[in-house]
């Protein structure tokens, strides 16, 4: 006798609330320790959280890479499972794995020989280059091993496990949050490292999830070191087609924060200080988006691959209303509340007040921004990269860098956080216009995805 399952599926809400609140405590955890490491810095006075700001652009420009080809990960093993190549999409695990963290560990060397000219060129002074450089060498280090906890991460997203990637970006960031004061200041008899302790934290969390995590695939049956070498020849043109155009698109932010930071730099050090929390705020702030852009793809690229763009249609509708009211409310609250999250990120009063300024300009456009980071991403998902790519272009270098520019040319580090909160709305604007022309015919969506 045959029984018939009458259990209700889940509603969309209910599927996307469940694939992202995993990612989004974990984003918010990894984020926030971040944050938390640049209050402590904070502490150590003006110098060592200039110095660090400085290191921020080249570190997005690490983490540029590593998205990029996490995104081609995610989409190619999804697209995999979901027409059924379970054999592929072991193998496609294992050659991700290999070449990502090999070019990764390329790219890091690459900017330890190259650090000084780099600095100094972005506006560090040249007695601020031994701090620096202490610090530089070890977040390195901490780079490489979080590109590798980041590609197993993509690895369980595309077999649709967002769970353990946030459960280890939770565990990590407690680890990084109880080693940071004890490395940075010292405990009774031992002494503090100062700027390169939060480093060395990092790096010793990082190390503690890559285990874990290397334990958790030791169980799994997600990787295939038969046939690596074909597999290679088949997949390096559609990998590349995803990769290349997504790695643009991520390089692009830190290009731009390379060129805001030197905009930055000629109105002082304390500016820059602020500009650097201002920067880890931001990052905090768009936890529910850079959530959904790690838990949407697979979920779209299964749902591509299968063919069903009537699903599409509502996930992305859905997704979009969520990232608007979410960012646009957090915002406001934030704005109203600057000079108190000012106050709790640093002791100075010059950064304070500087840093109040930004908040109240800057976090409520992040709505708009959230808009366009979630139609990048799923333009790379869905089949249509160069578009994304060329969206990511025109955010960044025709809406938000003349905005800040001439903004900053007109009233300093004020014109500067208007300018960038206008450059944002603008580019949000922008990218809903792109979602609506593509979406908004069956025959347009398989023209552009073809």
């Amino acid at each position: 006798m045959s029984h018939t399952d009458t259990t209700p599926a889940p509603s969309l809400g209910v599927t996307l609330w469940r694939q992202t609140w995993p990612m989004a405590i974990g984003v918010l955890s990894l984020l926030g320790f971040q944050l938390v490491d640049s209050a402590f810095i904070a502490r150590l006075g003006t110098a060592p959280l200039a110095a660090q700001s400085f290191t921020f652009p080249l570190s997005f420009l690490i983490i540029g890479v590593q998205v990029g080809m996490g995104i081609a990960i995610a989409a190619l093993i999804s697209r995999a499972l979901g027409a059924g190549e379970q054999a592929r999409a072991k193998r496609l695990g294992s050659l991700v794995l290999l070449s990502g963290t090999g070019v990764i560990a390329l790219l890091v060397l690459l900017l330890w020989w190259l650090q000084a000219p780099i600095f100094l060129r972005l506006g560090a002074a040249p007695e601020s280059l031994g701090l620096i450089r202490s610090y530089w060498t070890p977040q390195l280090l901490s780079a490489w091993l979080g590109a590798c906890l980041y590609f197993g991460y993509s690895l369980f997203r595309a077999h649709g496990n967002t769970r353990l990637p946030g459960v280890l970006m939770v565990v990590t960031s407690l680890v990084n949050l109880a080693l940071d004061p004890l490395l940075i200041f010292g405990a009774g008899p031992w002494p503090g490292l100062g700027l390169p302790g939060a480093a060395i934290a990092t790096v010793l969390a990082f190390a503690l999830g890559l285990m874990i995590l290397g334990w958790r695939l030791a169980g799994l049956d997600w990787l295939s070191w038969q046939g690596l070498v074909d597999e290679w020849r088949l997949s390096l043109r559609p990998f590349a087609g995803i990769a290349g155009p997504a790695m643009i698109s991520q390089l692009m932010p830190p290009l731009a924060a390379m060129l805001a930071i030197s905009a930055v730099a000629s109105l002082g050090e304390a500016q820059v200080a602020a500009w650097g929390l201002a920067n880890r705020l931001e990052t905090v702030s768009l936890m529910v988006v850079l959530a959904m852009t790690m838990s949407l793809p697979p979920w779209l690229g299964r749902c591509y691959g299968a063919g069903d763009w009537a699903q599409i249609h509502r996930l992305l509708r859905l997704a979009l209303r969520v990232v608007v009211v979410w960012q646009l409310a957090l915002g406001l609250i934030l704005a109203v509340a600057a000079p108190w999250v000012a106050q709790a990120l640093s002791g100075n009063p010059e950064v304070r007040g500087d840093l109040a300024m930004l908040v109240r300009f800057m976090l409520p456009s992040y709505a708009a921004l959230g808009v366009c980071m979630l139609v990048v991403s799923a333009g790379n998902a869905l089949g249509w990269p160069l578009r994304a790519m060329l969206m990511s272009a025109a955010r960044l270098f025709v809406f938000y860098l003349p905005c800040l520019w001439i903004g900053t040319w007109l009233a300093g580090l004020t014109g500067l956080a208007a300018g960038a909160a206008l450059g944002n709305l603008l580019a949000g604007l922008a990218a809903w216009g792109l979602l609506r022309r593509v979406l908004s015919s069956p025959r347009r969506m398989a023209a552009v995805s073809s």
